[in-house]
């Protein structure tokens, strides 16, 4: 190989009798310092106090123990775990769940277990997420009727939107998810008729036969209203006296009351909304007989509607996840408040 460099002299070349011994000389010389660098890496390294570094052929093939780290990698820590000591590669303190920034291979998901000791250890709370993302692509399925007791409806609807294309299905998902999530951290195990997780549906009767089956000791179905613009506020809907066919309210209409008054009064308080100003004069309260979801329940259950999707001051709620935050936690201090009596 050519050497030719800024401090090489291109000087013309010695005699051919000098020059052959010196040539053979410097060719032996040259991998035996290369050999003797070698070692002493391996034994030693540069400065010493450095672990040795590992050679090609690595200990652990023939061994079964463990490469030494290259250097750069993450070292154990005293506790025995790759620098989870509480902060995150970057020496940030973690979260209390130890979610760090996100980038933890050793995050694990929010638990879905209920709190050991939270004050609603032992209670079950269904929350239904009105209607569903996909329903619009199955109307026939949707469409077609189910028994409410009273008479017949559609299994289902699309639900309404924001003039700007913000769903009700999207909207009832992303609040269901935190509402479960502030019950859980009070203990409650929670249950969702819908997560996302199916095509359509489910229907309205299967809706309650999920809470009944579930011996729920409160079900709130989660939604937002399509009324004309100018029509403001939330309102929760409660079941009236009903006993036709399948449906039967007499044992729930008493305690879904006491549910609906404890949410009406929390979510206003929360979140400073203003209860409607075209339904239940003013209290934020309706009582209805002909809500599938309501009749055919055999445990409290109510409906709270959100806000009214069609109306532009409303609707810039409905769309803040800071806002929506704030009516979570006014519905869940409304169920925490009726189920610890």
């Amino acid at each position: 190989m050519s050497y030719v460099g800024p401090e090489f002299d291109p000087t013309p070349p010695p005699k051919r009798g000098v020059g052959r011994p010196l040539t053979v000389a410097v060719a032996a010389l040259v991998p035996t310092c290369l050999a003797g660098w070698l070692v002493y890496q391996a034994t030693s390294g540069p400065g010493g106090d450095d672990p040795a570094r590992s050679l090609p052929a690595s200990p652990s093939a023939s061994t079964g123990q463990s490469a030494p780290s290259e250097p750069g990698s993450a070292k154990p820590s005293a506790s025995g775990k790759d620098g989870k000591d509480g902060r995150d590669d970057k020496g940030d303190e973690k979260d209390g769940e130890g979610r760090g920034d996100g980038d933890d291979s050793t995050t694990e998901p929010p638990a879905r277990r209920p709190a050991a000791n939270g004050p609603l250890k032992g209670k079950t709370v269904v929350i239904d997420p009105g209607h569903n993302p996909g329903n619009f692509r199955h109307t026939t399925e949707i469409n077609r009727k189910v028994d409410i007791g009273t008479n017949s409806k559609e299994c289902d609807t699309t639900g309404t939107s924001t003039n700007d294309g913000y769903t009700e299905a999207e909207f009832t998902l992303d609040l269901a998810h935190r509402l479960r999530a502030l019950l859980e951290k009070q203990g409650a195990t929670v249950k969702l008729t819908q997560d996302g997780d199916r095509p359509w549906g489910p229907c309205v009767d299967e809706r309650a036969r999920i809470g009944n089956k579930a011996g729920a000791d409160a079900v709130v179905s989660l939604h937002a209203d399509g009324s004309g613009a100018g029509n403001r506020g939330y309102h929760v809907i409660m079941p009236g006296k009903v006993r036709s066919g399948a449906a039967d309210t007499s044992a729930i209409v008493i305690p879904s009351k006491e549910l609906g008054e404890r949410i009406a009064g929390k979510f206003v308080e929360v979140t400073g909304s203003a209860p409607s100003n075209y339904i239940g004069d003013g209290t934020g309260l309706d009582t209805r007989t002909d809500l599938g979801g309501l009749n055919l329940s055999t445990v409290p259950k109510v409906f709270v509607e959100c806000g009214n999707m069609r109306d532009a001051k409303d609707s810039a709620l409905l769309k803040s996840g800071a806002w929506r935050q704030k009516a979570a936690r006014g519905i869940s201090e409304g169920i925490e408040g009726f189920l610890r009596g």
